[in-house]
């Protein structure tokens, strides 16, 4: 922070959100006019717009008005999103994204809202460094500069200028104009989300095995997916126990032997006889009407 007669430069960065010390700023700026530096803003979330709102009512109230410098691209998007994000202060310049389609390359452009005249705001025109080719707005004009159609008229603007000319932080060298956003991480947007520890999958590899101590990588022969005939009992035994039915040497029960099998009526045998008689009956009407003519 630094401070020449009433005005006060204040550069912010990174992201603002609720572990943000805005809170300890207030009695370190002096009442006047703070000229806040937002050029290095990575993101805000819900959390910090709530305190950067409450933040920026205590400056006011302590008799501070507020000049926001170089806005970040997120920073644009939360004043066209929040109706009192400014608060009464006044938007002084601010980045406007490029994209190049040919050589895929990002930048943001710094310029002045005094500069961008009446509505309809068009983005100024800006030339790729590698192919010099003209880029592409990076987003859609009519709701990026939204906020320029209530944007305030900025008072004492030579003043502040002149202060900050003198704390070596004037807008006007070509190189504070023009930045890569890929050398520039902080100016881009990126959504808040926590990173999550990888987790690691337990092997599910047995250390060994029922029939012995095998080792991990070696393949074990699957059991058959169909049951084995006569597996595991010499030919011509059989076995034997109170519910067990007697059976042949494949371990199977015979049905000779059974009982209930031995004694129950065959049920094709009992159809073919009925179908018989069926066909002798037949043949008998048949031969009646024959003879009876």
């Amino acid at each position: 922070m630094q401070h020449r007669g009433d005005v006060s430069y204040v550069k912010l960065g990174g992201v603002i959100d609720e572990d943000n010390e805005l809170g300890d700023l207030v009695d370190k700026i002096p009442t006047g006019t703070a000229v806040i530096d937002l050029g290095e803003i990575e993101r805000i979330n819900s959390c910090g717009v709530r305190d950067w709102v409450n933040w920026l009512s205590k400056l006011e109230t302590n008799g501070t008005r507020s000049v926001l410098v170089e806005c970040s691209p997120s920073i644009v998007a939360q004043i066209n999103l929040v109706n009192n994000f400014t608060g009464s202060g006044v938007v002084k310049s601010f980045y406007v994204p490029y994209f190049c389609p040919e050589c895929d390359e990002e930048k943001v452009l710094l310029v002045e809202a005094v500069d961008m005249g009446p509505p309809p705001h068009e983005p100024p025109t800006c030339r790729c460094d590698e192919c010099d080719l003209v880029m592409d707005f990076d987003d859609m004009p009519d709701s990026y500069f939204a906020f320029l159609s209530n944007q305030k008229k900025l008072a004492e603007s030579d003043k502040i200028n002149g202060a900050m000319r003198e704390l070596g932080r004037s807008e006007s060298t070509d190189s504070k104009k023009v930045r890569s956003r890929a050398s520039q991480p902080n100016l881009t947007s990126k959504p808040s989300v926590p990173s999550l520890p990888s987790i690691q999958k337990s092997s599910t590899h047995p250390s060994s095995s029922a029939f012995g101590n095998t080792p991990t990588g070696n393949k074990q022969s699957k059991p058959p997916s169909r049951p084995q005939i006569g597996v595991g009992r010499p030919p011509g035994t059989m076995q034997t126990g109170p519910n067990v039915m007697p059976g042949n040497s494949f371990g199977f029960a015979s049905q000779a032997s059974n009982p209930a099998y031995r004694d129950a009526p065959s049920k094709s045998n009992a159809l073919v006889f009925v179908l018989i008689a069926i066909l002798l009956a037949a043949i008998g009407v048949l031969a009646y009407l024959v003879l009876t003519k």
